[in-house]
């Protein structure tokens, strides 16, 4: 009778762990295969996602060098080597790096706790950039804060400190989304902080990329259409009037419908101008790599916000077509990883990922257009690309969460726990 029973306990014990094996567990909507504590190794990254950053960080450092190597011929940078802003970019790349391996090894849980801390923070140093002797000042704008071996942009992290918080602040008020004073003017007031700081620098580009993640996570998150839709008012409304109530704002935009006249393409309209005969250069094939005319001190900025238009005279049609390529098919596989977190009961993990596919997709789009003339001209630099350790830093920190919410997103797909 015992040897019965310890035959059946095998054979019982056996099932159960053909039944573990065998049986899929239902998540979400989502079948998900078991066993619950299946082991998963680095291999289940998603090493395409990967490796499109990596040839857009390495393209963008070859564009770099090609755009900045004749700067040191103006007397402006006559103390600079010719490797100078090279040099400096890969500095900036390795900083990323460490950081962004860091930044993966963070659980999303653990973001979440520090969403509020994380905006605090970034509030502090936006308040410190403008204090004297600290902030930096460059061309009449105070964004910089000097850390000896790089430049600091407090504006680039709170760019993902609003996205943090933001995602953190929809989940905490999914109860009263339906409801306008409790679920949207706290949040708001929150971002307009955000940009009376940023205006102060000035910093206007970086105010409307935030507002746009602000907005965009406030709709992905489920507020009322008919709030989404006033918001969407109320922020034109506000831009319109601080362009309409500044005169070089004006300015500028009056210099980006007619650039070639002769009041604006020595002034405000000249980087537009020349941005658009570097294109014209290009043409469909370009004129080969290092073989840029316009770098050579005619466009401003050129290894910046101008990167773009250096690629599209080096590269011509088909690079800026394969810029833009490589650009859409991250921003929806990053839309799509935010989609798979959210079908997984993950909403914070979801709306972070679909908040940095809006933050990278936008400003690239910005980027683009002030590039082609399709925009007027704005401060931003095209993501990944252009010279700037700051944004590189950030971009780079964004682009590792979305890989550690791919990376738990799997786990739990698995049957593994996060």
């Amino acid at each position: 009778m015992g040897a019965a029973a310890r035959s059946g306990a095998r054979w019982f014990s056996g099932l159960g762990k053909a039944a573990t094996d065998a049986l899929p567990i239902r998540l979400g909507g989502h079948t998900l295969p078991g066993p619950l504590a299946a082991p998963v190794r680095m291999s289940a990254l998603d090493w395409t996602l990967v490796w499109v950053t990596v040839a857009l960080l390495m393209w963008g450092l070859v564009m770099v060098y090609s755009a900045s190597i004749a700067m040191p011929d103006n007397p402006k940078f006559a103390r600079y080597a010719h490797t100078h802003f090279l040099t400096r970019h890969v500095l900036s790349l390795a900083v990323a790096f460490v950081a962004a391996v860091l930044a993966f090894q963070v659980p999303m849980a653990r973001w979440e706790k520090w969403a509020p801390w994380l905006f605090v923070g970034a509030l502090v140093l936006l308040i410190l950039v403008l204090v004297p002797f600290i902030g930096k000042g460059v061309n009449g704008a105070r964004r910089w804060i000097s850390l000896g071996v790089m430049n600091f942009q407090p504006s680039e992290l709170a760019k993902f400190a609003v996205l943090i918080y933001a995602s953190d602040y929809m989940v905490r008020k999914m109860e009263v989304k339906e409801r306008f004073f409790r679920a949207v003017l706290p949040m708001a007031f929150a971002v307009a902080i955000v940009g009376v700081l940023l205006l102060a620098e000035p910093d206007m580009g970086a105010f409307m990329v935030i507002s746009v993640i602000a907005m965009g996570i406030l709709f992905l998150g489920g507020v009322n259409a008919r709030m989404f839709f006033l918001i969407a008012a109320v922020v034109v409304v506000a831009f319109g009037l601080i362009v309409m109530l500044s005169e070089w704002r004006r300015e500028r935009i009056f210099a980006y419908m007619d650039p070639w006249s002769e009041k604006y393409s020595m002034g405000k309209g000249y980087q537009l101008s020349h941005s658009l005969i570097a294109f014209g250069r290009g043409e469909v094939f370009g004129v080969g790599l290092g073989g840029s005319i316009e770098k050579l001190h005619w466009l401003p900025e050129a290894h910046t916000d101008f990167l773009m238009a250096v690629i599209g005279e080096e590269f011509g049609l088909i690079g800026v077509l394969l810029v833009i390529g490589l650009f859409l098919w991250m921003t929806r596989r990053i839309m799509h990883i935010g989609r798979q977190s959210i079908a997984l009961e993950r909403l914070f993990s979801g709306l972070v990922a679909q908040g940095v596919g809006i933050w990278i997709g936008f400003q690239t789009f910005i980027n683009i257009g002030v590039n082609l003339g399709a925009l007027p001209t704005k401060g931003l630099t095209l993501p990944l690309m252009s010279y700037g350790g700051s944004a590189i830093l950030m971009n780079l920190i964004a682009l590792a969460v979305v890989l550690r919410i791919d990376f738990e997103n799997r786990l739990m797909m698995r049957g593994g726990r996060q």
